[in-house]
């Protein structure tokens, strides 16, 4: 079988890579349809596939919590130079945080003005405490547990997660003694995350037939309010990038950064022809190079941000968040509830991201921060599935932005034409 082959940017990308790319994708949304058409033509007898759609829930849970002591805990213990760290918090840590706060704030603007879920009314278990974050007795409950086995339980994945943290920089700060520990830590990982690829052959069945039932049990409206929250998603991924891109481009160079932002274009198409950061950096550092951002920043940046610089993933979390508390019937409003949707947000798009399994984590986190049921998980794992092309866009692209702020703080503001001329 021939494959047409074509160029993007200087990287090869052919029919069959972009097959591999959203197989899985492809795979896993038609099981998701076709449940949701079953549900539809059996209406409540559809119910009864609900089982095999809670094995491959039960599953999830059971493995999140192992997972993310390990990934995290080996992610930082495994770090052979700690000036790497340090250079990430120094130089990376505000650009990263800016740029995803400005995007949580965006979403949750656009999230107000157009509630994903408006007019979807479905009889769900209601969660139980929506509103974290609004006084200092729910902080120190959020952070913090009272007793170890507490943290080895999917409800308080917050302080696990940052126990997770200081335990893997304690072990990288014992030095060699820590290393028989942070090869262990490596080691488990990857187990894990074997069972989660084992797990996830599961996923077209578990999902086709949670969503049999789901859509079974409560109609049409479901269905209906996926479409909306995809006709805001895209739209808005498209005016962040030619409108916000733009703006961060005049902040870091003036006219020159935002004619500089012709050297996106191939960036943008090689992300979503991919589906990968990882795989878009390549075309990312020739669009770096091409744009003037030094030899040391762009290969400090790009790295570092393809997978821990994700403004397109701080607008699928809170369009998450935000259609979960739609379709539960319960007011997406207050500080308190904004404050923590912009925490969870910047957490699960520069934190997160750059952990293995790391979308799944971000996910179980909203679900059990909330207090959701267990059913809320594959709803807003749906909603990342259906949003991931152009939130990968942006989190592809947006690294070479970054790059670009980077090298405005570190060099000045006439770093192009230096550079350039």
């Amino acid at each position: 079988m021939h494959w047409r082959v074509f160029k993007i940017g200087g990287r090869i990308v052919n029919k069959k890579s972009i097959w591999e790319a959203y197989r899985f994708s492809i795979i896993l949304i038609g099981a998701i349809i076709i449940g949701s058409f079953i549900g539809v033509h059996f209406g409540e007898k559809a119910k009864v596939l609900k089982p095999l759609g809670d094995l491959f829930i039960n599953g999830m849970f059971t493995i999140v919590v192992p997972l993310v002591f390990v990934t995290i805990s080996s992610s930082i213990s495994s770090m052979s130079d700690m000036t790497r760290l340090k250079s990430i918090l120094k130089n990376l840590i505000l650009v990263f945080v800016s740029t995803g706060a400005v995007a949580a704030v965006i979403i949750l603007i656009i999230v107000n003005i157009f509630p994903p879920a408006q007019g979807v009314n479905l009889s769900l278990t209601t969660a139980e405490a929506l509103q974290p974050f609004q006084t200092g007795d729910q902080i120190v409950k959020a952070i913090t547990v009272t007793d170890f086995p507490e943290l080895i339980s999917r409800k308080n994945m917050l302080p696990l997660i940052l126990f997770s943290i200081v335990f893997g920089l304690c072990v990288n700060m014992v030095g060699e003694k820590g290393k028989v520990i942070s090869n262990g830590l490596d080691a488990l990982a990857e187990v894990f995350l074997k069972m989660i690829n084992l797990l996830m052959y599961y996923a077209p069945i578990g999902l086709g037939a949670y969503f049999a039932a789901l859509v079974g049990e409560y109609g049409k409206e479901l269905l209906g309010s996926y479409t909306r929250a995809m006709i805001i998603y895209y739209p808005l991924c498209l005016v962040y990038f030619v409108v916000m891109f733009p703006i961060y481009g005049y902040i870091s160079a003036g006219k020159d950064g935002v004619r500089a932002m012709k050297n996106l274009i191939s960036p943008a198409i090689t992300s979503i022809a991919t589906q990968s950061s990882i795989a878009t950096l390549p075309v990312n550092l020739d669009a770096a190079k091409k744009i003037g951002v030094p030899k040391d920043i762009r290969e400090i940046v790009l790295p570092i941000g393809a997978t821990a610089h994700m403004d397109g993933t701080v607008f699928s979390s809170i369009l998450k968040i935000s259609f979960l508390f739609g379709i539960f019937n319960v007011p997406f409003e207050g500080i308190g509830t904004y404050a923590s949707a912009l925490l969870l947000s910047i957490l699960g798009g520069v934190v997160m991201s750059g952990v293995p399994g790391g979308g799944l984590i971000g996910e179980m986190l909203i679900v059990t921060m909330y207090g959701f049921p267990a059913e809320a998980f594959p709803i807003i794992a749906t909603i990342g599935y259906l949003v991931d092309p152009p939130a990968t866009m942006i989190n592809a692209t947006g690294d070479t932005v970054a790059a670009m702020l980077v090298t405005r703080i570190v060099e000045g503001k006439d770093w192009i034409k230096r550079n350039l001329g």
